[in-house]
């Protein structure tokens, strides 16, 4: 019986790591700063600069960015979701309600803005093949009804 017991706790304690590891590894997580120069913004105006870490959090992951806007105007913003298309409560961004996170390759994701339940931006995100960098495609309407086709590089730190 006390074998039975130490190989299903071993055996539990063995899935547990595997999957922290494997979430770990996400191409996504880490932390990212937006190369404004080799980034382009319609209709702007740019970020004067971006950070935004992605981290494993309760089996999906932890959003956060901190931005200096064009204006000057500091941004923070937090979510918390999972890469499951659900819609995920934000705070610190005035024009985005939740985002909804989807993984769609190995190194790829789409992430939903939505404001008010609408959507507003849909952003599709590659990482590189070797992890240093990604590019996000975003592409909707703003909150003054503007139409928005960013791509913006982002580089790992």
């Amino acid at each position: 019986m006390r074998t039975k017991m130490l190989w299903l706790n071993l055996t539990a304690v063995f899935v547990v790591a595997v999957g922290l590891m494997a979430q770990g590894n996400e191409p996504l997580f880490g932390t990212w700063k937006v190369n404004v120069e080799k980034s382009k913004y319609s209709p702007g105006p740019a970020p004067k600069n971006s950070t935004k870490r992605y981290e494993p959090y309760k089996g999906g992951l932890k959003g956060t960015q901190d931005t200096v806007t064009g204006k000057g105007e500091k941004q923070h913003v937090e979510v918390v979701g999972a890469f499951d298309g659900k819609d995920s409560p934000a705070t610190g961004n005035p024009d985005v309600d939740s985002y909804a996170f989807s993984k769609t390759g190995e190194r790829s994701y789409q992430i939903v803005q939505k404001k008010g339940g609408k959507v507003t931006i849909t952003a599709q995100t590659v990482v590189s093949a070797d992890g240093k960098s990604r590019t996000v495609e975003q592409t909707g309407k703003n909150a003054k009804g503007e139409t928005v086709h960013n791509q913006v590089l982002w580089e790992r730190q």
